[in-house]
């Protein structure tokens, strides 16, 4: 039983460390930038695109790292097997026609929080783009 928990343990300080990575990158890319927040409908749009596939890219590595543990450890019989049943363990879809073995059973739950928890700060991270865009319209416009 430990070294499943403690392999857990470690899964999720990856992702974790693969998100914060993930995300600081991003965030520099768009601080780098000197142009003013996009207001209109087309530019908000496209930067929204892009910021879109950057953070779903950063979700299909840390899937990625489960599924490679996963076929690693022996888990699943191969690799789009493990591919799948990370992504959809991480999603939280959670079909039920794959399973892990019953001794690396709890490794499932752990990583659809895992999942549910770094799609929360991808969200976060949304929030905040949007707040300053609209934001940085708000203080220029004349009220």
């Amino acid at each position: 039983m430990f070294p499943i928990i403690l392999s857990a343990c470690a899964l999720v300080a990856v992702t974790v460390a693969v998100h914060a990575g993930g995300l600081a990158a991003l965030l520099r890319a768009l601080l780098r930038s000197q142009a003013p927040p996009p207001a209109r409908f087309w530019p908000l749009t496209w930067l929204l695109i892009r910021v879109t596939w950057v953070l779903i890219l950063i979700h299909v590595t840390e899937i990625a790292v489960w599924a490679l543990f996963y076929l690693w450890a022996g888990c699943l019989p191969d690799a789009e097997s493990a591919f799948y049943f990370s992504g959809v363990t991480y999603a939280t879809i959670g079909y039920g026609d794959l399973v892990l073995p019953q001794s690396w059973r709890m490794l499932g739950p752990v990583e659809g929080l895992t999942g549910i928890l770094m799609c929360g700060l991808s969200t976060g991270f949304f929030f905040a783009l949007l707040s300053r865009v609209f934001g940085a319209k708000f203080k220029a416009e004349p009220h």
